[in-house]
């Protein structure tokens, strides 16, 4: 889809859209659009009720007296809590609206908002960048899909006071949609084609924006002594890889300050291994390794904005899977950083993953903050449902920042508790720790495990994202399926905190 910002003008053919905020249907530019068409304005307002509610739609089609083939009008809500989220959602409404309707064109004002605290500039840009976002669509396996089913907007115009700011914004809103997509893309993969050798094979990609892409093959995983994550390797046929994602775009002028650590846990199909999950719903286990993708996707959407920053990604990809070789529950393995854990359940595998490639990347980086994502407990989902991702954190400061990032990207955080009670529930006389605890609290004791593995005077993050990475139902931002979710909420964090100004 191809998108442009331009002064408002004439109307032009194709779908036409106008923003209200509740309570404020008699603007100049409704009362005009009513005069031009006879009153058909207001009559269509009457009949649907319509007020600017937030989510609201109002289509007119073939309106008096105008070129336009379609009159939409888009609800806002009030206008003094408006904010970019709700104008992102706004342009992705639109489009989701009319994606398939035959148009080709549309056309959205945002010259006249009133009352709305989000720069002319970049309200046009969230506009538009909410019906990019929404444009996304995996259908690269659909051989027989109906004409009537694919889309035909083509072209997006927003009208706006601020031109030139609007281009500016967008084209770094793009690049971050780019790592967005390209984590889609990964997540909606089946586990036929995504397994870890080939999750590598597409890191290769992220070179051509200047990012080092190095892979650890199960041989030098077994020299460094990752015990725990190829324990939940083996029963695979498909290579374990660790992924690591190098992006310095200081040009040097970091020096010898370390780089802020993101790792993703990577499992590409989970069974459960021996401790097999039930089949009903099995299929959607291909997206447990949305942790990993929304890491990759985040270092590709800084490195595509040139970001003034130094970030290490690191992704474990394995295949948990049940077989002869498989890991089976009651045995004991040595973790990389030394502890020895009794893994009690084979479906707790991302933690072994995550604690090897954790204390792997604070020997190597020694990095100040660290923080990992994962779909790890099915608890988590329990808890927040589809709302929230669960944040879990050893320092107040780092808590607060990812907070605020999520807040601002529409990546949600919510902090969960933790302490020593919960950490108890993961001893055992057998070995250092167990994988798993008590069924309750299972989210807050999977924390504890991987709290294990983190250094001191290291902050660190663990964000349990299960509920957040795959959708059952269309959104404003998405269509049903892969979210992308995670990787507007490490870009802002970044850019927050870490980027050079």
């Amino acid at each position: 889809m191809k998108v442009s910002f331009e002064t408002a003008g004439a109307l032009k053919s194709g779908a036409h859209a106008i923003l209200v905020t509740q309570g404020a249907l008699q603007t100049g530019t409704v009362q005009s659009l009513d005069a031009t068409t006879g009153g058909q304005v207001t009559r269509a307002l009457q009949a649907n009720r319509f007020n600017g509610e937030t989510g609201q739609v109002l289509e007119i089609l073939a309106p008096s007296g105008l070129e336009a083939s379609r009159l939409l009008l888009v609800g806002l809500g009030e206008a003094a809590r408006v904010g970019a989220t709700d104008l992102e959602k706004a342009g992705g409404t639109l489009y989701a609206r009319l994606a398939t309707s035959g148009e080709t064109a549309l056309t959205i004002d945002a010259s006249s908002l009133e009352g709305v605290g989000v720069e002319a500039g970049d309200a046009a840009a969230r506009l538009a960048g909410g019906a990019l976002l929404r444009s996304y669509r995996f259908d690269r396996y659909r051989t027989k899909e109906p004409a009537s089913k694919k889309p035909t907007l083509e072209t997006l115009s927003v009208w706006t006071g601020d031109a030139a700011g609007a281009e500016s914004r967008y084209a770094r809103f793009a690049a971050i949609a780019d790592g967005i997509f390209f984590t889609r893309d990964l997540v909606s993969e089946p586990g036929n084609v995504i397994y870890p050798k080939s999750f590598a094979e597409r890191a290769q990609s992220l070179t051509a924006l200047g990012v080092k892409v190095e892979v650890l093959g199960e041989a030098q995983l077994r020299e460094l002594g990752f015990g725990a994550l190829l324990g939940v390797a083996q029963g695979s046929v498909n290579e374990p890889q660790v992924v690591i994602l190098e992006y310095d775009g200081t040009g040097g002028a970091g020096g010898d300050t370390p780089p802020v650590v993101f790792v993703g846990k990577g499992v590409t199909f989970d069974t459960g291994g021996i401790s097999i999950k039930p089949a009903a719903g099995m299929e959607g286990m291909k997206w447990d390794m949305g942790g990993a993708g929304a890491v990759i996707g985040a270092v590709r959407a800084l490195a595509a904005r040139k970001a003034r920053c130094r970030v290490v990604g690191l992704c474990g990809m394995v295949e948990n899977m049940p077989s002869g070789t498989a890991q089976r529950p009651g045995d004991v393995v040595k973790s990389y950083s030394g502890q020895t854990i009794e893994v009690i359940n084979t479906d707790a595998e991302g933690r072994l993953v995550l604690c090897d490639v954790m204390a792997y990347a604070q020997d190597r980086y020694k990095p100040k903050v660290l923080v990992d994502l994962a779909t790890l407990t099915g608890a988590m989902v329990i808890s927040l449902g589809h709302e929230y991702g669960g944040m879990f954190s050893n320092d107040d400061t780092l808590a607060a920042q990812l907070d605020s990032a999520g807040k601002a990207t529409g990546d949600k955080l919510w902090r969960m508790p933790m302490g020593d009670a919960y950490d108890k529930l993961i001893n055992t006389p057998i070995a250092d720790m167990k994988n798993v605890g008590p069924r309750e609290a299972g989210s807050i004791t999977a924390a504890q495990f991987l709290k294990r593995f983190v250094k001191d005077g290291v902050a660190w993050a663990h964000l349990d994202i299960a509920g957040m990475v795959w959708s059952d139902k269309d959104t404003p931002l998405w269509e049903k399926g892969a979210t992308g979710y995670g990787v507007r909420l490490l870009d802002q964090f970044i850019a927050d905190n870490y980027e050079a100004r």
